[in-house]
Formats: C-alpha cells, sequence, structure tokens
C-alpha cells in the first residue's frame, strides 16, 4: 500500500512539473511572438499563484497564464515583518549574472587577493573616470572589471582601441589613466565597444564612470576609496 501510495505521489509531481514547464513554455511562445525584436530570456513563477515573470531583452514583466495581460511595474511581498521589493531584488540578480557572465568583454585588473569584484564603464577621456582610477589603486583584495564605453568623442574610440588591442591591455589602460601615456598599438583587432554599449543601455547607465558591486548593486559614479571599501565589503565577493 505504502509502495503504491508512493507511486501515486510521485506520479502527480511528475504531472504538475511537466505542467508547470507547459505553462512555462507556452507563455515564451506568446510573449516572444508579442515582442519578437526583444529575446525572451527567462519565464519564472511569482509568489502569486497564476502569476509569472517574464525577462524580455533584459527588462521585467509580469503576465498571468494565458498571456492576456502583461503588465511594468514593482511586486512588493507584504506578507512579512518587513516589505521586500521582489523586483529590485530580482533586478539586481540579474545585473549580477549579466555582469560576470560579461566579463570577458571587459579589461581586468587584479589587486592583492583579488577577492572582492567590481564592474565599471568608463571612457578614456573622461575626468571623473581618471579620478576613479587614483581611488581604484589605494583599494587593496579586489579584482576590477572595466567595460569600455568611450561615448565622449571619436577620440575617446581610438584610445579604447588602442587600449584594447595592446599586447597588455590591463598596462596599457593603467598606463594612459594614471599617466597619460598613450597606446601604441594600432587599435586593428576586436574591440567588444558595441557588446559593452549594448551592456550600458541594458543597465539603463547614462554616463560614466558607472560602478557595479558584484551582487548587481549599482553605487554611482565617481567614489571615493574609502566608499568603495565599505560597499566592496557589503557585497562580498563573487
Amino acid at each position: 500500500m505504502r509502495r503504491k501510495l508512493a507511486s501515486i505521489l510521485l506520479m502527480m509531481t511528475w504531472l504538475v512539473a511537466g505542467a508547470a514547464y507547459g505553462n512555462e513554455a507556452a507563455i515564451r511562445k506568446s510573449v516572444q511572438a508579442r515582442f519578437p525584436e526583444l529575446p525572451v530570456e527567462s519565464v519564472s513563477k511569482t509568489p502569486i499563484n497564476g502569476i509569472y515573470e517574464v525577462v524580455v531583452g533584459g527588462r521585467i514583466l509580469y503576465t498571468d497564464e494565458k498571456t492576456s495581460f502583461i503588465f511594468i511595474g514593482t511586486l512588493l511581498d507584504t506578507r512579512g515583518t518587513a516589505e521586500r521589493d521582489l523586483t529590485a531584488e530580482r533586478n539586481t540578480q540579474l545585473t549580477a549574472q549579466t555582469l560576470k557572465k560579461s566579463s570577458e568583454q571587459a579589461i581586468k585588473r587584479v589587486r592583492g587577493n583579488g577577492k572582492r569584484v567590481i564592474y565599471t564603464f568608463e571612457d578614456p577621456n573622461c575626468g571623473y573616470c581618471k579620478q576613479l582610477q587614483r581611488e581604484l589603486n589605494k583599494v587593496n583584495d579586489v579584482t576590477v572589471y572595466t567595460f569600455l564605453w568611450p561615448i565622449l568623442s571619436p577620440d575617446s574610440v581610438e584610445k579604447s582601441r588602442g587600449i584594447w588591442c595592446s599586447k597588455d591591455r590591463t598596462k596599457a589602460w593603467d598606463d594612459f589613466m594614471s599617466r597619460g601615456t598613450p597606446p601604441v598599438s594600432d587599435g586593428k583587432c576586436d574591440v567588444p565597444i558595441d557588446k559593452n554599449k549594448q551592456l550600458a543601455q541594458r543597465f539603463r547607465i547614462n554616463g560614466t564612470p558607472a560602478i557595479f558591486l558584484a551582487d548587481g548593486r549599482m553605487i554611482g559614479g565617481y567614489v571615493p576609496a574609502e566608499q568603495l571599501e565599505q560597499a566592496l565589503n557589503s557585497a562580498g565577493s563573487r
């Protein structure tokens, strides 16, 4: 009898899982048809029965099982003693995942043990970026991923290409940002400027520098070393 009951329960679990997967697959197909120019990145259940989260081109949407209604907004969980912004939590989680996945598009600099992680978007001709460089040089035990995002002028693009195509792009970046030494490379290589632009648009960045922590939180533009230390310690490592 126990074995029979266990088999029935296991079969019910499979049926429920299959139904959920079927719903999510159907929702993905339906939403993709409504937004053909944007990729549907994920579909998942929310704590609200019958409501699903859909990530489309980096943006969070919500919909019902039949996609009769699609809405954008903030989903708050008020069940506990402290209200939680589930949309904001999910956004930072997605940002952290995307930054980590895209880290090969960035210049990597390791100081000390490199356990803590920070991501920056910078233009080589940006004055505040040069000030940030001085502050980052005061921070130890950190890995800095810098996405080249030349938005100030055509010269910014040329310098970014020269830095990225250098034999040692980390040294080329540090030499230029700290000492003003121009890169010697001809800039003729595959430079991820367009990919970095897409990232910046995804995160709705308006200028340089922009700084993100490993947990996906954006902490602004130019930040002094002391505040960077505090922020890094709060985020941990990834």
